[in-house]
């Protein structure tokens, strides 16, 4: 099975880990999400999990999103056509999160999330200073342009694509699908306050 998934080639450390995960939890059933909080042995793993998404939401994607189609309107794309860019915006995150897959093994979880987390705030640093003197010079709407792609790009590369395989890989089993619960309702809570505070916040 495994070689009809890969193709060719020597996938016996890989059989190894599926072997003694599945020794390790032999007749074991799936936890709860209370049995989760409560466990000592997977703490860490929780925290990574917690930062992870609180990270993926402080990060400011949304406001991007949200302010995505005033950019491009103060750089002249006429309102007609700013559906073609944000149709550019979704292929761009689609396609680097599809890049992330081929990456993700060769540079590594920590090193995609830290250097694209570090790109995208200088991305978000310097969309401020380019949106403060968008008046300033004719070319400054257009930087603002090309860092709303630059942000997405980093964040299909980076936080977006790490997080889909993380629950699957620092979790054994037993206790992924009351992660996955987890993951959702941390995502959506977090949503949900910073939808209630964002226009404070602005």
């Amino acid at each position: 099975a495994v070689k009809h998934l890969w193709g060719d080639g020597d996938y016996m450390a890989e059989i190894d880990d599926m072997m003694s995960e599945q020794k390790a939890i032999r007749g074991e059933k799936a936890k709860s999400v209370w049995e989760l909080l409560r466990d000592r042995a997977v703490r860490w793993q929780l925290i990574t999990l917690f930062l992870v998404v609180s990270c993926m939401q402080l990060i400011g994607a949304n406001v991007v999103y949200s302010y995505a189609y005033s950019i491009f309107t103060k750089a002249g794309i006429p309102p007609a056509q700013t559906h073609y860019v944000s149709l550019g915006i979704g292929t761009t995150e689609i396609l680097s999160t599809v890049l992330c897959g081929f990456l993700i093994e060769r540079a590594g979880r920590k090193t995609l999330l830290w250097k694209n987390y570090t790109v995208m705030a200088l991305a978000l640093g310097l969309l401020t200073v380019t949106l403060s003197l968008q008046d300033s010079f004719f070319w400054v709407p257009y930087c603002s342009v090309a860092l709303v792609f630059i942000f997405i790009m980093s964040f299909g590369v980076g936080p977006a694509g790490v997080l889909c395989p993380l629950i699957t890989e620092i979790f054994i089993q037993s206790y992924r699908p009351a992660a996955y619960v987890f993951n959702g309702v941390t995502n959506w809570i977090q949503l949900f306050i910073l939808g209630l505070l964002f226009p404070f916040i602005v």
